[in-house]
Protein backbone atom coordinates (compact mmCIF):
# COMPACT_ATOMS: atom_id res chain seq x y z
CA UNK A 1 0.00 0.00 0.00
CA UNK A 2 1.51 3.25 -1.01
CA UNK A 3 1.23 6.37 1.46
CA UNK A 4 -0.63 9.31 0.99
CA UNK A 5 -0.16 12.37 1.89
CA UNK A 6 -2.77 15.39 3.03
CA UNK A 7 -1.85 19.07 2.85
CA UNK A 8 -4.72 19.79 5.23
CA UNK A 9 -6.25 22.30 7.79
CA UNK A 10 -8.21 24.17 5.10
CA UNK A 11 -10.36 23.68 6.74
CA UNK A 12 -9.91 21.09 9.41
CA UNK A 13 -13.51 19.83 9.08
CA UNK A 14 -13.34 19.07 5.16
CA UNK A 15 -9.73 17.54 5.85
CA UNK A 16 -11.24 15.52 9.13
CA UNK A 17 -13.80 14.28 6.11
CA UNK A 18 -11.47 13.26 4.06
CA UNK A 19 -9.45 11.50 6.55
CA UNK A 20 -12.65 9.35 7.28
CA UNK A 21 -13.37 8.80 3.45
CA UNK A 22 -10.29 7.39 2.50
CA UNK A 23 -9.87 4.98 5.60
CA UNK A 24 -13.60 3.85 5.30
CA UNK A 25 -12.43 3.26 1.48
CA UNK A 26 -9.60 1.30 2.45
CA UNK A 27 -11.31 -0.81 4.79
CA UNK A 28 -13.95 -1.56 2.21
CA UNK A 29 -11.31 -2.19 -0.37
CA UNK A 30 -9.07 -4.61 1.83
CA UNK A 31 -11.99 -5.49 4.97
CA UNK A 32 -10.60 -6.98 8.40
CA UNK A 33 -7.92 -4.05 10.56
CA UNK A 34 -6.98 -2.17 6.85
CA UNK A 35 -6.63 1.23 7.05
CA UNK A 36 -4.88 4.24 5.39
CA UNK A 37 -1.54 4.84 5.27
CA UNK A 38 -1.44 8.44 5.84
CA UNK A 39 0.72 11.35 6.60
CA UNK A 40 -0.83 14.70 6.92
CA UNK A 41 0.26 18.32 7.71
CA UNK A 42 -2.76 20.30 8.93
CA UNK A 43 -2.62 24.64 8.57
CA UNK A 44 -3.58 26.84 10.66
CA UNK A 45 -6.84 27.95 8.42
CA UNK A 46 -6.62 31.68 9.84
CA UNK A 47 -3.28 32.58 8.19
CA UNK A 48 -4.13 30.60 4.53
CA UNK A 49 -7.03 33.12 4.76
CA UNK A 50 -5.19 36.46 5.41
CA UNK A 51 -3.08 35.49 2.78
CA UNK A 52 -6.33 35.40 0.30
CA UNK A 53 -7.88 38.11 1.37
CA UNK A 54 -4.49 40.20 0.59
CA UNK A 55 -3.59 38.47 -2.85
CA UNK A 56 -0.26 37.11 -1.15
CA UNK A 57 -0.94 33.66 -3.38
CA UNK A 58 3.17 33.49 -3.35
CA UNK A 59 3.73 33.56 0.38
CA UNK A 60 0.70 30.75 0.63
CA UNK A 61 2.36 28.69 -2.50
CA UNK A 62 6.02 28.73 -0.24
CA UNK A 63 3.71 28.02 2.89
CA UNK A 64 1.77 24.86 0.93
CA UNK A 65 5.29 23.67 -0.63
CA UNK A 66 7.17 23.71 2.67
CA UNK A 67 4.69 21.47 4.20
CA UNK A 68 4.19 19.26 0.88
CA UNK A 69 8.36 19.05 0.92
CA UNK A 70 8.04 17.90 4.65
CA UNK A 71 5.33 14.97 3.34
CA UNK A 72 7.48 13.41 0.55
CA UNK A 73 10.32 13.37 2.92
CA UNK A 74 8.22 11.63 5.36
CA UNK A 75 7.79 8.95 3.19
CA UNK A 76 4.27 10.19 0.92
CA UNK A 77 3.72 8.66 -2.01
CA UNK A 78 1.37 11.32 -3.17
CA UNK A 79 0.19 14.53 -2.66
CA UNK A 80 -3.53 15.62 -2.03
CA UNK A 81 -4.30 19.81 -1.17
CA UNK A 82 -7.49 19.36 1.21
CA UNK A 83 -9.06 22.45 -0.28
CA UNK A 84 -10.46 22.76 -4.00
CA UNK A 85 -9.57 26.95 -4.07
CA UNK A 86 -5.55 26.07 -3.12
CA UNK A 87 -5.27 24.34 -6.06
CA UNK A 88 -4.71 27.65 -7.79
CA UNK A 89 -1.20 27.16 -6.18
CA UNK A 90 -1.06 23.20 -8.07
CA UNK A 91 1.41 24.00 -10.88
CA UNK A 92 3.75 25.75 -8.54
CA UNK A 93 3.52 22.92 -5.70
CA UNK A 94 3.86 19.95 -8.27
CA UNK A 95 7.38 21.81 -9.91
CA UNK A 96 8.94 21.32 -6.48
CA UNK A 97 8.16 18.05 -5.92
CA UNK A 98 9.09 14.79 -6.60
CA UNK A 99 5.76 13.20 -5.96
CA UNK A 100 2.58 13.26 -8.38
CA UNK A 101 -0.11 15.90 -6.75
CA UNK A 102 -3.42 14.61 -7.81
CA UNK A 103 -5.20 17.19 -8.73
CA UNK A 104 -8.78 17.65 -7.42
CA UNK A 105 -9.89 19.32 -10.79
CA UNK A 106 -9.00 16.32 -13.17
CA UNK A 107 -10.43 13.51 -11.14
CA UNK A 108 -13.76 15.76 -10.73
CA UNK A 109 -13.38 16.26 -14.88
CA UNK A 110 -13.16 12.30 -15.07
CA UNK A 111 -16.06 11.59 -12.94
CA UNK A 112 -18.22 14.39 -15.30
CA UNK A 113 -17.05 12.49 -18.29
CA UNK A 114 -18.09 9.35 -17.08
CA UNK A 115 -21.74 10.51 -16.50
CA UNK A 116 -21.93 12.51 -19.65
CA UNK A 117 -22.33 15.70 -18.35
CA UNK A 118 -20.29 18.63 -20.51
CA UNK A 119 -21.57 21.35 -18.99
CA UNK A 120 -21.25 21.68 -15.47
CA UNK A 121 -22.13 24.23 -12.90
CA UNK A 122 -19.41 25.31 -10.19
CA UNK A 123 -20.28 26.09 -6.48
CA UNK A 124 -17.39 27.01 -4.65
CA UNK A 125 -15.39 29.92 -3.34
CA UNK A 126 -15.04 33.33 -4.76
CA UNK A 127 -11.58 32.95 -5.66
CA UNK A 128 -12.38 29.08 -7.01
CA UNK A 129 -15.58 30.55 -8.93
CA UNK A 130 -14.05 33.66 -10.56
CA UNK A 131 -10.35 32.74 -10.98
CA UNK A 132 -9.49 30.75 -14.14
CA UNK A 133 -7.76 27.23 -13.01
CA UNK A 134 -10.44 25.40 -12.59
CA UNK A 135 -12.62 26.47 -15.73
CA UNK A 136 -8.72 25.84 -17.38
CA UNK A 137 -8.31 22.39 -16.14
CA UNK A 138 -12.44 21.34 -17.02
CA UNK A 139 -11.93 22.53 -20.32
CA UNK A 140 -8.66 20.57 -21.09
CA UNK A 141 -10.80 17.70 -20.22
CA UNK A 142 -13.47 18.42 -22.83
CA UNK A 143 -15.98 20.27 -20.07
CA UNK A 144 -17.16 23.69 -19.91
CA UNK A 145 -17.65 25.49 -16.34
CA UNK A 146 -20.59 27.59 -15.64
CA UNK A 147 -21.13 29.98 -12.41
CA UNK A 148 -23.65 31.55 -10.67
CA UNK A 149 -24.92 35.36 -10.83
CA UNK A 150 -22.86 37.52 -8.69
CA UNK A 151 -25.13 37.87 -5.91
CA UNK A 152 -25.61 34.29 -5.50
CA UNK A 153 -21.79 33.88 -6.05
CA UNK A 154 -20.89 36.04 -3.09
CA UNK A 155 -23.80 34.21 -0.88
CA UNK A 156 -21.97 30.81 -1.76
CA UNK A 157 -18.86 31.97 -0.40
CA UNK A 158 -20.13 33.46 2.78
CA UNK A 159 -21.91 30.40 4.30
CA UNK A 160 -18.64 28.60 3.13
CA UNK A 161 -16.42 30.51 5.24
CA UNK A 162 -19.22 32.04 8.08
CA UNK A 163 -20.88 28.81 8.79
CA UNK A 164 -19.42 25.40 6.88
CA UNK A 165 -15.49 26.23 8.28
CA UNK A 166 -16.75 27.05 11.45
CA UNK A 167 -19.25 23.80 11.52
CA UNK A 168 -21.99 25.73 11.31
CA UNK A 169 -24.99 24.14 10.27
CA UNK A 170 -27.93 25.95 9.08
CA UNK A 171 -31.12 24.83 7.31
CA UNK A 172 -31.83 28.17 5.83
CA UNK A 173 -28.16 28.29 4.13
CA UNK A 174 -29.10 24.38 2.62
CA UNK A 175 -31.96 26.23 1.09
CA UNK A 176 -30.30 28.86 -0.15
CA UNK A 177 -27.99 26.05 -1.76
CA UNK A 178 -31.07 24.27 -3.10
CA UNK A 179 -32.43 28.02 -4.74
CA UNK A 180 -29.29 28.32 -6.58
CA UNK A 181 -29.01 24.69 -7.87
CA UNK A 182 -32.20 24.99 -9.65
CA UNK A 183 -31.80 27.84 -11.01
CA UNK A 184 -28.15 26.73 -12.34
CA UNK A 185 -29.78 23.75 -13.60
CA UNK A 186 -33.26 25.56 -15.15
CA UNK A 187 -32.06 28.33 -16.14
CA UNK A 188 -28.42 28.04 -16.85
CA UNK A 189 -28.42 24.70 -18.58
CA UNK A 190 -26.22 22.68 -15.87
CA UNK A 191 -25.85 19.22 -16.25
CA UNK A 192 -24.55 18.87 -13.79
CA UNK A 193 -22.86 20.28 -10.42
CA UNK A 194 -19.77 20.09 -9.15
CA UNK A 195 -19.57 20.85 -5.29
CA UNK A 196 -16.61 22.42 -5.52
CA UNK A 197 -15.73 23.44 -1.96
CA UNK A 198 -14.77 20.79 0.16
CA UNK A 199 -16.55 21.85 3.01
CA UNK A 200 -19.96 22.28 0.99
CA UNK A 201 -20.92 18.36 0.98
CA UNK A 202 -21.25 19.27 5.16
CA UNK A 203 -24.72 20.93 4.21
CA UNK A 204 -25.59 19.67 0.50
CA UNK A 205 -26.69 16.25 -0.13
CA UNK A 206 -28.13 14.49 -3.74
CA UNK A 207 -31.43 15.29 -2.89
CA UNK A 208 -31.36 18.33 -2.48
CA UNK A 209 -30.65 19.17 -6.90
CA UNK A 210 -32.59 18.46 -9.69
CA UNK A 211 -29.10 17.23 -11.54
CA UNK A 212 -26.07 14.89 -10.02
CA UNK A 213 -24.22 16.58 -7.62
CA UNK A 214 -20.58 15.86 -7.63
CA UNK A 215 -18.74 15.47 -4.30
CA UNK A 216 -14.97 16.65 -5.41
CA UNK A 217 -14.33 15.35 -1.85
CA UNK A 218 -15.05 11.88 -2.11
CA UNK A 219 -13.89 12.09 -5.62
CA UNK A 220 -10.83 13.11 -4.57
CA UNK A 221 -10.71 10.58 -1.39
CA UNK A 222 -11.44 7.71 -4.22
CA UNK A 223 -8.98 8.49 -6.46
CA UNK A 224 -6.44 8.30 -3.73
CA UNK A 225 -7.56 5.46 -2.61
CA UNK A 226 -7.35 3.50 -5.58
CA UNK A 227 -3.83 4.98 -6.22
CA UNK A 228 -2.33 3.88 -3.32
CA UNK A 229 -4.00 0.57 -3.68
CA UNK A 230 -3.13 -0.19 -7.04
Amino acid sequence: MKTIGLLGGMSWESTALYYQLINQLVREKLGGLHSAKVVMHSFNFEEIVACQKAGEWQKAADMLLDAARKLEASGADMLLICTNTMHTLAPQIQAGLNIQLLHIADVTAEALREKGVRQAALLGTLYTMEQNFYRERLKAHGVDMIVPGAAERQDVHDIIFDELCQGVIKESSRTRYREIMTQLAEEQGAEGIILGCTEIPLLVREEDARVPLFDTTYLHARKAVEMALN
